[in-house]
């Protein structure tokens, strides 16, 4: 526990960042310390202020917004009125962050060695090449990577994704910093490699004393990492509180939801998704900002903004900004998990097989004779970790991967495995749903033209009908109509999944192969996409779900199949699978996996830290 009796590391009093346009408020009134070695979790829904807020911290803020109140104290010094130049000194020595995509914070063209030399030159000038050697080997060390002149010599293409984040995390804590902002480090990671990062971070954060903030709109995960938890809501602070109060009883209405839309590994329950999106700054009501999607608002609520109060009684400080602090007294305990009672599968027939898959990139064998089947109707997970061949699996059966051999049958009929081979029938029924939706969009088309387009090439409708489908779309993946106008650039990467998804959805597919999805969602979201694949599935939709979270998969899938290494090692019925393993592989994914019900490991074996 850290003690809260010592100097604060971090003050932050009354913070505001505004839109310079419209000066309405993006982040208003933040008030929070930090001490030395705390983790504070810092969580909210797409568009509620995580990264506006982590910016700020570093004395920095987006094209088209300011800091226009406030103050951000490092150990005694306000940064917000250093120089630009002065504010440079302080980011990477006193200030460090790791972004949420290391392939693109690290160099391309630098070796590792490299990199961390430059660090070093700019910010310890009176070091000798010596012993910058000595640091860098040390922090190698600490970080679980080869701490030898080979790896060194490596650049970051040649490191798997996990090695890369940890890259990020030497690079970060290799200067003792006071403060270190770590901006959603393990959304893309597998759930072993996430748990290994995350006891690396905390490790590092307990040994030199470096207070950290951990953004994330993961719940499970900040239950895992932090010490203290602040949930924010359309830029404001909705509740304050040690992770304990927070996860056994939630004060707010907001982190209430929040938590009721987890998916969790150890049991299956029903999601409940908060209904409604979060105000933009430009559209705020004078009162709650949550009020029109609050099940207690009253009129007041409606009209006056509740402000950050202490909550009574509470053994560790407490806050929370609602006008009724006692509406929980009429709510079941948040850990009271609804069971589901699993439905009977009405299986009619196997709409798809694969039968001895081999896939390889250039000379390297990535599959090795895979098997599979989906019945009509039903949703198969395909889980392990990243580089066990799920995408590459996938995508064979998507037709977009070149180098593949075996046997593929569509309800019954042998298809090719390039699609261009394919008829146009085929391929409308079988659509694919990309990771990473901002690469999947056409960056020069607004929303409303991507999906104008998919009603067009497929069917024959008038311009009316067209417009309709395309606004019913937008509503089934929870998005506003007047979405259609912006451009990907404009939309969260929430948002750009979301309309990916739609997209798919509007070629009225018979398959769905969904690669990772809801990986970047706010749980709220992920939710509600969830609800609407199992609607989808209840009218005969089939579903193969690639997925690294495995509470994802205990509340969507009827059946799981594991990959290691290219092969299949376990498959059967999910509550079967993640309730009673029986491969050594499956038991180290179930033993990772983050879930607000079990305890979770906090051991990292040299060996475990070598394979990712």
């Amino acid at each position: 526990m850290v003690n809260t009796q010592q100097t604060a590391v971090l003050e932050v009093k009354n913070l505001s960042v505004a839109l310079v346009a419209t000066g309405n408020d993006i982040i208003s009134e933040i008030d929070f310390t930090l001490q030395a070695g705390e983790v504070l979790g810092l969580v909210g829904e797409s568009g509620s202020g995580k990264t506006t807020l982590s910016s700020a911290l570093l004395g920095y803020t987006r094209h088209g917004a300011k800091i226009i109140s406030g103050y951000v104290i490092l150990n005694g010094q306000d940064i917000l009125k250093l120089s630009d130049q002065q504010i440079r000194q302080i980011r990477g020595r006193r200030v460090a962050h790791v972004a949420q995509d290391p392939g693109t914070a690290l160099n391309p063209a630098l070796k590792i060695g490299q990199q961390f030399d430059e660090l070093l030159e700019v910010h310890q000038p009176e070091l000798t090449k010596a012993a910058h050697k000595q640091k860098i080997l040390k922090i190698l060390k600490e970080v679980g990577l080869a701490s030898d002149n080979e790896f060194l010599k490596r650049y970051p293409h040649q490191l798997s994704g996990g090695q890369q984040q940890r890259v990020l995390l030497a690079l970060a804590f290799i200067l003792q910093p006071q403060l270190i902002i770590l901006d959603e480090p393990t959304t893309a990671l597998d759930v072993t490699t996430q748990s290994l990062v995350l006891n690396i971070i905390r490790q590092l954060c307990q040994e030199y004393q470096v207070a950290a903030i951990y953004v994330s709109h993961d719940l499970t995960v900040i239950k895992d990492i932090a010490h203290r938890v602040i949930v924010l809501y359309s830029g404001r602070i909705a509740e304050d509180a040690w992770l304990e109060n927070l996860f056994e009883q939630p004060r707010h209405p907001y982190s209430f939801g929040l938590i009721q839309a987890i998916p969790d590994v150890a049991e299956k329950r029903e999601l409940n998704p908060i209904q409604g999106h979060a105000p933009s700054p430009n559209h705020r009501s004078l009162g709650c900002a949550f009020s029109d999607r609050c099940a207690h608002a009253t009129a007041k609520c409606r009209t006056a903004r509740p402000h950050l109060a202490s909550v009574e009684g509470a053994v560790h400080p407490h806050f929370i900004a609602c006008h009724h602090p006692d509406w929980y007294l009429d709510t079941a305990p948040v850990h009271a998990a609804n069971i589901l009672n699993d439905s009977v599968l009405h299986i009619q027939d196997n709409v798809l097989r694969a039968a001895g898959i081999n896939a390889w990139y250039g000379q390297h064998q990535v599959l090795f004779d895979v098997s599979l089947q989906i019945q009509r109707g039903e949703c198969l997970a395909l889980v392990g970790e990243s580089g066990s061949g799920k995408t590459t699996l996938s995508k064979a059966i998507a037709g977009i991967n070149e180098s593949v051999t075996g046997e593929l049958t569509l309800e019954g009929q042998t298809v090719p495995f390039q699609a261009k081979n394919r008829s146009l029938k085929q391929r409308h029924k079988l659509q694919y749903i990309f990771q990473n939706p901002y690469k999947a969009l056409n960056p020069i088309h607004t929303i409303e033209h991507t999906l104008t387009k998919v009603v067009q090439h497929f069917f024959k409708t008038s311009a009316t009908e067209t417009a309709q489908r395309v606004s019913d779309v937008l509503k089934q993946v929870s998005l506003p109509d007047q979405i259609k106008y912006a451009y990907p650039r404009d939309l969260s990467g929430g948002e750009r999944q979301r309309i990916a998804i739609a997209r798919a959805l509007l070629c009225q597919p018979d398959i769905l192969i969904c690669d990772e999805i809801t990986s970047a969602l706010d749980v709220s979201v992920q939710a509600s996409i969830l609800k609407l694949l199992q609607q989808l599935q209840q009218q005969g939709v089939t579903i193969l779900f690639v997925t690294h979270n495995l509470g994802v998969v205990r509340a969507i899938a009827d059946r799981v199949a594991v990959l290691q290494k290219g092969k299949i090692v376990e498959t059967g019925d999910t509550d079967q699978v993640l309730s009673n393993p029986k491969h050594p592989y499956t038991q180290l994914l179930l033993a990772h996996a983050p879930s607000l019900f079990k305890t979770p490991s906090k051991t990292v074996s040299e060996q475990q830290l070598s394979c990712v």
